[in-house]
């Protein structure tokens, strides 16, 4: 499935309804992972005639009063067109402002998803095909400042749950030197900031 996936930071070519068109028309689906204006998110999905699916990251807490026309994957699974995503939204708690959490919060809320996911998708032989994060796991894809380190605990989901992809956001991909797509277990990892339109495989 052709998916554009999107986060973090708005391209001034994609608020254009021609270059949409133009360079994304295959897509059947749009997912952010998180920290993107409403309008845009609405805009992208409105010239694409797609559905939308997303997770908040750490600034988008103007999405208490308001929120994108999708599905919010956070703690949930969705499925679309064969395929099944599920989501983990924020980054690790730096400040006091909220969609933060420490690792301890991180962790349980991978084990309440890895039981919806195991009950749902696993026992019956089957894997989980995308997972949706804001963040990094820690290790992977992160820096070493203190705001955009990862979560331990993201690997840990991982381990459980064997999604074929995870993709996040919240780290800034300017350095071409710096990996942005890494196998950790059998789950093909990508850092998709600001924009990548790919072509996902599932079972």
């Amino acid at each position: 499935m052709k998916i554009l996936t999107i986060s973090d930071n708005v391209i001034a070519s994609m608020e254009y309804g021609e270059n949409l068109l133009r360079n994304y028309s295959g897509a059947e689906a749009v997912i952010s992972c998180g920290d993107m204006p409403i309008p845009y998110l609405d805009y992208i999905c409105s010239v694409l005639n797609v559905p939308m699916f997303y997770v908040r990251g750490n600034h988008d807490t103007r999405y208490d009063n308001d929120h994108p026309g999708g599905d919010n994957l956070h703690k949930r699974i969705v499925r679309f067109r064969g395929f099944t995503f599920a989501g983990l939204e924020g980054c690790i708690r730096y400040n006091k402002d909220p969609i933060q959490y420490t690792d301890r919060q991180m962790q349980w809320m991978v084990l309440e998803l890895w039981f919806k996911v195991w009950f749902s998708i696993t026992r019956r032989g089957k894997r989980l095909d995308i997972l949706v994060t804001h963040s990094p796991m820690q290790g992977v894809h992160d820096l070493p400042d203190y705001a955009h380190r990862g979560f331990k605990s993201l690997r840990l989901a991982v381990r459980l749950m064997r999604p074929r992809y995870m993709i996040h956001g919240h780290v800034d991909t300017q350095d071409s030197r710096r990996a942005t797509r890494t196998t950790v277990y059998e789950t093909d990892v990508i850092n998709i900031n600001p924009v990548k339109f790919m072509d996902f495989e599932n079972g």
